[in-house]
């Protein structure tokens, strides 16, 4: 018991305190989804074009699977995300010659790109980085390996994604999909304690940065500390009534 009390203060608090079978949901999901992008990229490019290729989509299944509701998790960002980045790092193979040089230029323009057309997604980084240093086998097919694997490699996940998450309703995905049917009327309590948008929306731009958090999100955790922060001082006035 006191090797497992220190283990766990060594490691911290948990910033991801979800249950164990919310933890291997996210595992399974992640495999279904991999395996799908496997058998694309190397029916299409082989061995080693494949172990460069698939790593960003590695990354996006952590958001996809892990984290379905985040902003960086949406199809938008996820879809723009790697289209974008992967072009952005195949024009830089034809026009840098150098490839350190090309590698590093395409992920910075990436994260403009991304940030610019509202589509941030941090696999997108690696998918760039992936195109420049992935050797023949991705720079032969130029611009078409957008559309083969690619397309296809998102595709697979975002479908996998979509369905795997589908008879979960706090799972849902996209996120538009989960507030559907959902119980979203406020409570007195939180009625009452309500933030309006614009003072959010001005929040955020105070603080710039990027938050990876919905705005409906931030609001709706804002209301259930509120409404708790109420409730406690009530359930204990009323013990003491009662004694």
């Amino acid at each position: 018991m006191k090797i497992m009390e220190k283990w766990s203060r060594w490691l911290g608090d948990d910033p991801h305190p979800a249950s164990h079978m919310e933890k291997l949901l996210s595992a399974l999901g992640a495999f279904l989804g991999i395996l799908g992008v496997l058998v694309i990229s190397h029916n299409v490019l082989g061995g080693q074009g494949t172990a460069l290729v698939v790593t960003s989509m590695g990354a996006s299944a952590v958001l996809l699977f892990a984290a379905p509701h985040s902003p960086l998790s949406q199809p938008w960002p996820v879809l723009g995300g790697h289209m974008l980045s992967s072009a952005i790092g195949i024009s830089c193979v034809l026009l840098i010659h150098d490839t350190l040089t090309a590698a590093a230029v395409a992920v910075a323009l990436s994260i403009a790109a991304m940030y610019y057309l509202r589509c941030l997604h941090p696999p997108g980084g690696a998918a760039a980085l992936a195109v420049v240093l992935g050797g023949d086998a991705v720079h032969t097919l130029g611009y078409a390996y957008l559309v083969t694997p690619l397309l296809l490699n998102v595709l697979a996940l975002l479908t996998v994604a979509m369905l795997f998450n589908a008879p979960l309703p706090h799972r849902r995905y996209p996120l538009w999909l989960a507030k559907l049917g959902s119980d979203n009327a406020p409570t007195e309590i939180e009625e009452k304690s309500m933030i309006a948008h614009s003072d959010l929306v001005y929040a955020l731009s105070q603080i710039d940065t990027f938050i990876d958090v919905t705005e409906e999100d931030l609001l709706r955790i804002y209301h259930l500390a509120t409404n708790h922060a109420h409730i406690l001082p009530a359930l204990a006035a009323r013990d003491n009534r009662s004694k």
